[in-house]
């Protein structure tokens, strides 16, 4: 959260009329979370709609509930929005924390320590398959497989910029003056 923060003082610095609003906001989909070096990434988008269909909610009222202040009271089967559970003394995990943290750091935990018995019901709940040679992989070369299958850091990448991204002839309107160093009403500049 301190890091999505720090950016967004530094890009509201940069925000125009034309360009619009550019903060990050995990919960609108525009931050992605992962590992470049080991190819697996995330965004709120994708977990929204994952657990959209299990708690047979809309996919932006879950990606609400994924980030901030919200806990998931299991036993209650509520929401709340502080850590107080309705039984036991155990505070609450963040949603962010139980429902995308919590499953990754389990299939994590499952291709290091390379126990089959552990790994293939992991693998099955994230739908993700091993065939051949590959059920040979362990450690890190298992984990890097596994996340890269399950959570693909180009797939959220690709989805990112198709959500996100405004279209080239959008764009070019207020990127024109920034990429021509000439004046912006001569020819050139209004081809740009």
């Amino acid at each position: 959260m301190k890091v999505i923060d720090t950016v967004n003082v530094i890009l509201s610095t940069y925000e125009n009329e034309e360009m619009g609003c550019n903060l990050l906001l995990p919960n609108k989909g525009n931050v992605a979370f992962g590992s470049g070096k080991e190819q697996w990434g995330f965004t709120l988008t994708r977990f929204a709609n994952m657990y959209a269909t299990k708690f047979k909610k809309e996919v932006p009222w879950m990606m609400e509930k994924l980030w901030g202040d919200n806990f998931f009271d299991a036993k209650a089967k509520k929401w709340k929005k502080d850590s107080t559970p309705t039984e036991g003394t155990k505070p609450l995990d963040r949603a962010f924390v139980a429902f995308i943290m919590g499953p990754i750091i389990k299939v994590a935990r499952a291709c290091m320590e390379g126990n089959a018995t552990t790994i293939q019901p992991v693998l099955d709940t994230v739908g993700v398959k091993i065939v051949g040679e590959e059920m040979n992989l362990q450690g890190k070369q298992l984990l890097k497989l596994v996340m890269s299958r399950w959570i693909n850091a180009a797939e959220t990448i690709l989805e990112m910029m198709v959500l996100h991204l405004p279209s080239p002839k959008v764009a070019q309107k207020y990127r024109a003056p920034y990429l021509y160093e000439g004046p912006i009403d001569d020819p050139c500049g209004k081809a740009i």
